[in-house]
């Protein structure tokens, strides 16, 4: 999926999940991008799993992106299943591997979240579970002002929701959560070309094309206090960067492909 970027498994556990969600049974499975989170990702893991309302445990999926940390030995003891890349390469480098590796063990549906503990479980889950058809993207929507977001960070969301529902044509209101449900198949099949935090954007921008469903659910975001905040996206250069890919991706021929 990476080229000659190469990635390799650290362990493997945790077992395939199936839930009835929209059009019927589905393997679904969990995949969280990580680059040097040990501090929080087990706390992430094992919501997820605490979560989970079914008795054979979900397929959790962390993508180790580089770290430096011990993320992944963190991860693997608190019951995911890592896959590591030896350098970093980007949060649209680690999903597309995450997406590869959930495909491989049987999944054919992913709901992405981040390794900082900013997305509730019960959020996740709900997205999993979600009635939306399989094949649809869902989106989920925070509302970052009753949350207590950086103003930083709500202008930087606010321009990137104009950008993509003017170059869409549809009203989106959160295009940077990083908390959605994939039908991973027809994502891959996209063709994205970012492969850092442009990725999700131009995810939109290509279903949108595609004449895909996209669905927009109210999920929660827990923003620690400020001191103890961490992220590895800039409020100023990434958007920067996802609007000039967006732009790249409006004039692709390929982008206008309709799904079958």
């Amino acid at each position: 999926m990476l080229g000659d970027s190469g990635t390799h498994s650290r362990a493997d556990s945790g077992a395939d999940s199936g839930a009835d969600s929209g059009t019927g049974p589905q393997r679904i499975a969990f995949v969280i991008p990580a680059h040097n989170e040990a501090p929080r990702i087990d706390a992430v893991v094992r919501g997820l799993i605490e979560a989970w309302p079914y008795r054979q445990s979900p397929t959790i999926l962390v993508v180790d992106d580089g770290s430096t940390d011990g993320t992944s030995e963190v991860a693997v003891e608190a019951g995911a299943r890592v896959v590591s890349h030896p350098k970093n390469h980007g949060k649209g480098a680690a999903l597309l591997t995450g997406f590869s590796t959930a495909q491989s063990i049987g999944a054919d549906v992913a709901v992405t979240l981040d390794a900082d503990g900013q997305h509730p479980a019960a959020d996740a889950v709900g997205l999993a579970l979600d009635a939306a058809p399989r094949d649809a993207l869902v989106l989920g929507t925070r509302d970052m002002v009753r949350a207590g977001a950086p103003r930083a960070n709500q202008i930087s969301n606010r321009i990137s929701n104009f950008f993509l529902s003017a170059f869409t044509l549809r009203r989106l209101s959160d295009t940077q959560c990083g908390m959605r449900r994939y039908p991973i198949a027809e994502t891959v099949a996209l063709g994205v070309g970012g492969r850092g935090f442009s990725f999700e954007a131009e995810v939109i921008v290509r279903a949108a094309r595609a004449r895909w469903q996209i669905v927009q659910r109210r999920v929660g975001v827990l923003y620690p206090p400020e001191d103890e905040r961490t992220t590895h996206f800039h409020v100023v250069r990434d958007p920067a960067r996802i609007v000039g890919r967006v732009s790249l991706t409006l004039v692709d021929p390929r982008s206008f492909i309709r799904r079958r």
